[in-house]
């Protein structure tokens, strides 16, 4: 099995060729994405600043904006021209009606923002940050991603999700430790279409929890029979603290409309 550091260096051959021909990053905010931007950033100051990069992250209901705001503090400070565009997927019945190709509808808008990108700018290449340790799960963005071209060179290359945290830290990024975050969407139970307001609600209570101490959790999203409920999922090591928590989650909860949590 090739060694990081080897890996590291077919990267930096990939993303230079990329870069001469101008390279769109998908930069969600996350650990992944933020990994293959700051590779592609190091490519290009090796160069001299030759070769074009451009980080693009999209905004709607289903993007915390505390990831918003992580992907705006990285690109400053790895000095990388950054793009916010407002993405339409709550536009598409066969997005919101969140069945199983819920992330196919939300990659493919994605996607289609960057093409029009290609389209209009000196960019002839996307990439994004699918990993090796995704290939084996379930995963329908990826489908939108060949579809429309996109190149994802960390699973080609065999980067694993634990290495590229390692990286990240050995580099000195704090976002090395940022805990999975998908989007707001994925909190809700499969089936029960969504919304915007319901994503906000789910966003404005993880935050509290957030200011409560709690790191690694998820609250869901579930309805039976018209009766709309939470139900919170933590890491093992917090049990205790969530616990402490569960009287201010659950009079928020309440007031917003959910039975009980």
């Amino acid at each position: 099995m090739p060694s990081t550091n080897s890996k590291l260096l077919e990267l930096d051959a990939l993303l230079r060729g990329y870069l001469q021909d101008g390279l769109i990053v998908a930069f969600s905010g996350g650990v992944d994405s933020a990994f293959l931007l700051w590779a592609a950033s190091m490519a290009q100051k090796q160069r001299q600043g030759q070769g074009r990069l451009l980080a693009l992250t999209t905004v709607s209901f289903s993007v915390p904006a505390r990831d918003i705001e992580d992907a705006r503090r990285l690109a400053e400070k790895l000095e990388v021209d950054h793009e916010l565009h407002h993405s339409t997927e709550f536009g598409n019945e066969e997005y919101l009606k969140n069945d199983a190709l819920r992330c196919y509808h939300c990659k493919t808008e994605l996607f289609r923002i960057s093409s029009e990108l290609l389209a209009s700018r000196p960019f002839h290449n996307v990439a994004y940050g699918y990993t090796a340790s995704d290939v084996d799960d379930i995963r329908p963005g990826h489908r939108a991603a060949r579809e429309h071209g996109v190149l994802y060179p960390l699973a080609d290359l065999g980067f694993t999700k634990d290495e590229i945290r390692r990286e990240m830290n050995r580099n000195g990024f704090a976002i090395a430790d940022k805990p999975a975050s998908p989007c707001l969407s994925s909190r809700v139970m499969t089936g029960i279409r969504i919304s915007g307001s319901m994503l906000k609600d789910i966003e404005d209570l993880e935050s509290k929890l957030r200011d409560g101490g709690l790191e690694v959790f998820r609250v869901r999203h579930h309805e039976d029979r018209g009766v709309r409920f939470l139900r919170l999922e933590v890491a093992v090591d917090e049990i205790e603290k969530a616990v402490r928590l569960r009287g201010m989650l659950t009079g928020e909860a309440k007031k917003r409309g959910y039975r009980w949590l």
